[in-house]
């Protein structure tokens, strides 16, 4: 199954590369297929519509969706894969030196509008009960543990004489993918997959909380932390977030 490309590298500034037409017309072209597969899935259901409908509705060939997909289901996983290409873009502008959670949740925290968890949210809740979709969004979040490791490797190849622990990395990259997706269990018990900007704000706060805790060991588990409320409650701080 073909995988998304990794977001372009920030230059020194801290800045990526402005794309070229090219990479413009294609992300333009990706986008689209992915709009298609989103609207399908929400008038027709899962498991209910084809590569065809999705190209036709898309607007271009059979031939020219799998350039960018293999299935259908890579399509809708792709909307996973985004999230998480963004929140690790704004990882890797982190400063070298700060510690790799305390840079996940502030890249967490840079996504500073919760709808940018939306289509992370739709989707999760109009899969939950197919066992094919759950699957790619599954293969998606592990796609993304593999991210943050090469991120972490590469932010750390800068520090001269650093070196880090590949099973460290592993486990804390692995941990943190284990938080994410419990974010977003709790997040559907507590809300029932609501689309309000409310809820997408306790999802948001979630998944900050969800590494909060990793980062202070689950210490404290048992007290009622972010309990992130259901929309329309005041949502308490999350553990360190003053750190920040």
């Amino acid at each position: 199954m073909p995988q998304p490309q990794p977001a372009p590298s920030a230059a020194p500034g801290g800045t990526a590369p402005p794309p070229s037409r090219r990479e413009k017309n294609k992300a333009a072209t990706r986008q689209a297929i992915t709009d298609a597969a989103l609207t399908l899935l929400r008038s027709n259901g899962p498991g209910n519509f084809t590569v065809e409908d999705i190209a036709d509705a898309a607007g271009i060939s059979r031939r020219t969706f799998f350039n960018y997909f293999g299935s259908t289901e890579a399509a809708l996983a792709s909307m996973t894969h985004g999230f998480l290409d963004n929140a690790l873009q704004q990882f890797r502008l982190r400063p070298a030196s700060e510690p790799i959670l305390e840079s996940a949740r502030a890249a967490l925290m840079e996504l500073a509008d919760p709808m940018t968890v939306a289509p992370l949210a739709e989707l999760f809740t109009l899969i939950e009960q197919n066992p094919q979709l759950s699957r790619s969004e599954l293969e998606a979040w592990d796609h993304c543990t593999e991210q943050i490791i090469a991120a972490a490797k590469e932010r750390n190849a800068g520090t001269p004489g650093a070196v880090i622990d590949e099973l460290y990395l592993r486990a804390l990259a692995g941990s943190a993918i284990a938080c994410g997706k419990a974010a977003m269990d709790v997040w559907f018990a507590r809300c029932s997959g609501d689309m309000s900007p409310a809820s997408l704000s306790v999802l948001r706060q979630l998944l900050i909380d969800a590494i909060g805790h990793l980062g202070a060991g689950f210490d404290g588990g048992a007290r009622a932390t972010s309990a992130s409320p259901t929309p329309g409650s005041p949502t308490p701080s999350s553990p360190g977030t003053d750190r920040l």
